[in-house]
């Protein structure tokens, strides 16, 4: 797939004041500083689309991107949040979940996991979240990069272990570096396919 249009639409609070068209969405989510918004404006060939941070967990709000007038990437407040008060950290649930549970429109829901990591267990409790509520979802790897070839593919091995003691079939999954732009194309024929299969 090749991406020739990268817009941001809107920003919402809630599920319910999103896009009302129905146009296919794949949401973007991990925990803080897992290189969301980095890998995001790699994707879409657009370095200032998502706002980068130092920060960890600047995104606060459902932030929709429409890509080539045909799908939504959508750019989701991580988990795991950094430096919030609990009042603050419901409300961020409430909104992630009020999403990932209601909106029909979402097709599949990309999970990032820090590829230098052993598995976390916020990262697995959220997956297993999604199993039990029937959510597609797939998992990629970042920072590939910051490690050796054959690190990744030993910490990727490794992590299918763990899932695999709960999962009888693995979802998908991509290793990526925003730097190195791997994995981009991988992600985007996966989205691609999908989007064919719902013309269908």
């Amino acid at each position: 797939m090749e991406i020739k249009k990268a817009e941001f639409t809107l920003s919402a609070p809630r599920e319910s004041m999103c896009p009302q068209d129905n146009k296919p969405e794949y949401a973007f989510i991990g925990r803080s500083n897992v290189g969301k918004s980095s890998l995001i404006n790699m994707l879409t060939n657009n370095k200032k689309l998502a706002k980068t941070s130092a920060t960890p967990g600047k995104t606060l709000l459902i932030n929709h991107f429409i890509i080539n007038n045909e799908w939504y990437l959508v750019d989701l407040p991580g988990y795991g949040f950094a430096k919030r008060s609990k009042k603050e950290v419901q409300k961020l649930e409430q909104m992630i979940n009020g999403y990932i549970l209601q909106r029909q429109q979402l097709v599949n829901l990309f999970v990032l996991v820090d590829v230098r990591l052993e598995a976390q267990k916020i990262d697995l409790e959220f997956i297993e979240w999604l199993g039990q509520s029937s959510v597609p979802f797939a998992i990629v790897f970042t920072k590939a990069d910051k490690l050796s070839a054959a690190k990744v593919a030993q910490n990727v091995e490794a992590y299918k272990k763990v899932l695999s003691e709960t999962w009888e079939e693995l979802p998908p999954i991509f290793v990526t570096s925003s730097e190195k732009k791997q994995g981009r194309d991988e992600i985007l024929d996966y989205i691609e396919t999908i989007n064919a299969g719902l013309k269908d």
